[in-house]
């Protein structure tokens, strides 16, 4: 399966966040991330993004030894490179033909995250409800690039759900947009 667009959007009357993935099969998939889920995972994701990203640098493993802050920095300027490459432009195209996982979003109880030699994150998203109810799960494998955009849109998100001081993330200059400006409510998406 490969990734053609993603889309993130905090939706205020479920109180959750609706993640919706578009392949190139014209399949679409959707997620529903809860803020339950989100404190435990947004804070280890960020790390093992973080972890992987300099791990693929050239400098690669004698950065483990390498002061922070230098971390911080080399990790900040490869975001914002892959995120100046991103589209976030183009409307997500939501007249999917196929919906493997059904019309009702995936509540997503569980998430697995693991880096891969190649370069790659795999992420497998997981809904374990009731006994005796078959699970469902769906896993794809992401390019860095793709998943600093991925990334950015979950911030994006998170900073208009409010839920934000309990991530430890700090406000950025978009959040300061007014609440009833339209372009504050407007999805963004990833291509």
């Amino acid at each position: 399966m490969r990734i053609h667009q993603l889309s993130v959007t905090y939706l205020a009357e479920q109180d959750r966040i609706l993640a919706r993935i578009n392949t190139d099969a014209s399949q679409e998939m959707r997620l529903w991330l809860t803020r339950r889920l989100m404190l435990g995972l947004w804070p280890l994701l960020n790390k093992l993004v973080t972890t992987h990203l300099l791990k693929l640098e050239p400098a690669g493993s004698t950065l483990e030894t390498a002061d922070d802050d230098l971390k911080q920095m080399l990790t900040e300027f490869r975001k914002e490179e892959f995120l100046k490459q991103a589209d976030f432009d183009t409307p997500y195209q939501d007249n999917q033909q196929q919906l493997p996982l059904g019309e009702d979003p995936l509540l997503v109880t569980d998430v697995d995250v693991s880096p891969l030699p190649t370069g790659r994150l795999r992420m497998s998203f997981n809904e374990r409800l009731v006994v005796g109810v078959e699970p469902r799960s769906f896993t794809m494998e992401m390019e860095p690039q793709l998943m600093q955009g991925l990334m950015h849109l979950l911030e994006l998100a998170l900073a208009r759900s409010q839920w934000r001081e309990a991530f430890g993330t700090p406000v950025a200059v978009e959040e300061t947009v007014a609440a009833d400006d339209e372009s504050a409510r407007k999805p963004r998406y990833l291509n």
